[in-house]
């Protein structure tokens, strides 16, 4: 490092007194150099401080964007800065520019301009489509902007990576023909271009978070509607006791299951909470799929079966004119829906059903202490519009017990792979209703049973729903 001599005249010192300025010695102009240095280094520091804590306190990504190009010019004593941001269509946009000189500045601008407009030429990107620009494309844009700019300013650009992809360029500039590209300005330029990408990545991040929480907030009103859609309790109904619970392994499930009055007088409830002896409809399904599409199909399909209900048909003609009913919708939607559906008259004790693919329930009957698969011949609802479903009845007797069932249950999968199927199902019916004093007490055992199977770290990969119906044995 070469030291250079003030242009004062050195004199030697004799003591005297006559106001000559004293000699500068070399170690006195290293100390001035050692001095300038670490003012030097202190004001990079402090700029670069600023700009970590505007990183951390700015919400607004624009804001911090403004400070790039001030900063890296100001720690490389440059002349000016401008960023370029890549856009997702492969157009190239000068987002912030920053020049001690304003009426320089213009031209830099002018220049960048034309530089960017000539890249979107060439590029010429389909309208909607998503561009990434290769590193031969880049490469020209540094030619282009180095052209514009002139040869004789001294350029520098680096890249903006945001998860190992280029979103941009920061170039620095000076016209000082002795100016240049040290190690350290490099370095410092490339740390300021690395915040700018922790920038836009935190920005992206913030975005999608919030896209995110008000995705969540729809769920939970969707979760919530749909739970306020399932009965709030099981109906009272003369002879019977009910049981009742509907799992969703999403927050949004396509399980369902409903209780409904046969009639428009059932309809208003009783005050003194007696129990009645008009018919009452019985229903289970399963849209196939999960989450919000299928929450959506399970509503309409309550709907409509609601409706169809108190036209008074047999269970197979409401199916039928449900199937045709909701065919084209569920056909343009790709998805279809298993449904049971029965009737019970508490003065005969008769169950009549029809089942549209879903999966039988099964009947304990007391007196002989087997079990019975309820299941009549019939396709999904909305797979072929003229479907035809079947009728049959079953006559019930005091202490037999009758489940209805999703397929939640059967799927239900251990961590070897091992289906539960309806034989564990069966199995556990047999001892649940010879030993449980109650449907409620049924529903837990058999919800508990296929936990212990899956094992309490597996969470169920599908809805699962149980109906537990039991006829009293004797009456009050």
């Amino acid at each position: 490092m070469e030291i250079r001599r003030d242009r004062r005249t050195a004199r030697p010192s004799n003591g005297a007194t006559d106001g000559a300025a004293p000699e500068i010695t070399p170690v006195f102009a290293l100390k001035e150099l050692v001095a300038r240095l670490n003012r030097e280094q202190h004001k990079i520091q402090d700029l670069l401080s600023s700009l970590g804590f505007a990183l951390r306190s700015f919400n607004n990504l624009n804001q911090f964007l403004e400070l790039i190009p001030l900063m890296a010019s100001r720690v490389t004593d440059s002349d000016g800065g401008a960023l370029l941001l890549f856009k997702p269509n492969g157009q190239v946009r000068l987002e912030r520019l920053h020049c001690q000189d304003s009426r320089w500045g213009q031209d830099i601008r002018k220049a960048l301009e034309t530089a960017t407009r000539q890249m979107a030429s060439s590029l010429n990107p389909t309208a909607g489509q998503a561009i990434a620009l290769t590193p031969g494309a880049i490469a020209s844009l540094d030619h282009q902007v180095s052209h514009y700019l002139g040869a004789n300013v001294q350029l520098f650009g680096t890249a903006i990576l945001v998860k190992n992809t280029e979103r941009g360029r920061l170039y620095i500039f000076s016209r000082d023909p002795q100016y240049g590209w040290t190690e350290t300005r490099q370095k410092l330029v490339r740390l300021i271009a690395d915040q700018t990408a922790v920038a836009i990545e935190n920005d992206e991040l913030t975005v999608e978070l919030r896209k995110k929480e008000r995705l969540d907030r729809e769920l939970e009103i969707g979760a919530e509607i749909q739970l306020r859609l399932l009965p709030r309790s099981c109906p009272k109904i003369k002879g019977i006791e009910l049981a009742a619970r509907c799992q969703s392994a999403n927050r949004v499930g396509g399980d369902f299951y409903d209780f409904i009055p046969a009639s428009y007088d059932q309809i208003r409830s009783k005050k003194d909470g007696s129990s009645e002896w008009g018919r009452w409809s019985l229903a289970i399904g399963d849209v196939m799929g999960k989450g919000v599409p299928a929450g959506l199909i399970m509503t309409m399909t309550r709907g409509m079966l609601r409706a169809e209900v108190l036209n008074g048909h047999s269970p197979a003609r409401i199916l039928q004119h449900l199937n045709r009913v909701m065919y084209a919708d569920l056909e343009n939607s790709n998805r279809f829906v298993t449904l049971f559906y029965s009737e019970y008259d508490p003065q005969t004790r008769l169950l009549s059903y029809s089942n549209a693919a879903h999966n039988p329930p099964l009947l304990w009957q007391a007196a002989s202490k087997t079990i019975r698969r309820l299941d009549t011949l019939g396709m999904l609802i909305g797979l072929d519009a003229d479907t035809l479903y079947q009728d049959a009845q079953v006559q019930l007797q005091p202490g037999d017990t009758l489940i209805y069932y999703t397929d939640g249950f059967t799927d239900a999968a251990n961590q070897s792979g091992e289906r539960f199927d309806e034989d564990n199902l069966t199995r556990s019916l047999q001892w649940a209703c010879q030993h449980c004093d109650h449907p409620q007490a049924i529903l837990e055992y058999l919800f508990n049973e296929v936990q212990i199977f899956t094992g309490t770290a597996n969470r169920n990969a599908d809805d699962m729903t149980l109906i537990v119906m039991q006829v009293k044995a004797s009456e009050p």
